[in-house]
C-alpha cells in the first residue's frame, strides 16, 4: 500500500462516446488517463457499468461513478480529474448493411432543388426584383429593356457561385478548414440534444434516488 500513496491519477473524461449493444462500458471507454504506465492497462479494463435494455440508447457516466471504482482498485490513489465531470454513452445496436436506394436519393434531390427555387423565385417576387433588374439595366444602358436575360443569367449564376463561397463547399471538395455554417449548424444542434440528455439523466438519477428514500426511510 505504500507504493500506492503516491500514485496521481489525471483522468479526463470523453463528451460522447458509442458502444456496441452488449458490451460493458469500460474505463477506456470514457476517458483519458495520464498515470503511472504500470498501472495504466488495470484502470482502463475497470467495468463501469453493464447496460441493460431498461437502461435506453443513452446513459450517463459522471465521476462520481468513476472514481468509487478507481479507488476500489487504488484505495489511496489521489485522482485529479480534467475537463468536463461527464459523458454520454450512446449503446448502439448491430447495423444492417443496407444499399443505398437511387430512387430515394433522386426524390429527394428534385424536393431539394424545387423548394429551393421556388423560396428563391417567391422572394424575388416580394421584392419585385424583376423591375429592380430591369431598373438596373435601364441605368447601365440608357435604354429599358423589359426582358434583361443576360443581366438575369449573370445574377442567376452568381448566386450559385456565392452559394458555393458561402457554404465553403461544392461536392467533396472544401476549399479551406473553416467550417460550414452547416457544420457549425450540426455542432450546436449536436450540442443542445448533449445538453438536454444530461439534464434528463440527472433528473432520472435524482426521482431514483427520492424513490429508494421513500421505501427505505430508515436508511
Amino acid at each position: 500500500m505504500k507504493g500506492h500513496s503516491a500514485l496521481a491519477i489525471y483522468i479526463q473524461l470523453k463528451n460522447r462516446v458509442t458502444v456496441p449493444q452488449g458490451k460493458g462500458v469500460t474505463l477506456r471507454d470514457v476517458a483519458f488517463l495520464i498515470t503511472d504506465p504500470e498501472w495504466e492497462e488495470s484502470l482502463y479494463s475497470i467495468l463501469l457499468l453493464q447496460p441493460e435494455q431498461s437502461d435506453g440508447n443513452l446513459i450517463l457516466i459522471d465521476l462520481l461513478m468513476v472514481i468509487p471504482r478507481i479507488q476500489e482498485l487504488l484505495p489511496t490513489a489521489d485522482i485529479e480529474p480534467i475537463g468536463e465531470g461527464k459523458t454520454i454513452v450512446q449503446i448502439e445496436g448491430p447495423v444492417e448493411a443496407r444499399k443505398p436506394s437511387m430512387a430515394l436519393f433522386v426524390l429527394v434531390w428534385l424536393l431539394l432543388f424545387f423548394g429551393s427555387a421556388l423560396t428563391i423565385m417567391n422572394f424575388h417576387a416580394d421584392v419585385s426584383m424583376q423591375e429592380v433588374q430591369i431598373r438596373i439595366v435601364e441605368m447601365l444602358t440608357g435604354h429599358r429593356d423589359e426582358h434583361p436575360y443576360a443581366f438575369q443569367v449573370a445574377y442567376s449564376l452568381g448566386i450559385g457561385f456565392g452559394m458555393v463561397i458561402f457554404f465553403n463547399h461544392l461536392f467533396k471538395k472544401k476549399w479551406n478548414e473553416e467550417p460550414t455554417p452547416l457544420e457549425v449548424e450540426m455542432y450546436l444542434y449536436q450540442k443542445n440534444i448533449d445538453h438536454y440528455v444530461v439534464n434528463e439523466e440527472y433528473s432520472k438519477m435524482k426521482n431514483r434516488q427520492e424513490v429508494s428514500q421513500a421505501d427505505n426511510p430508515e436508511g
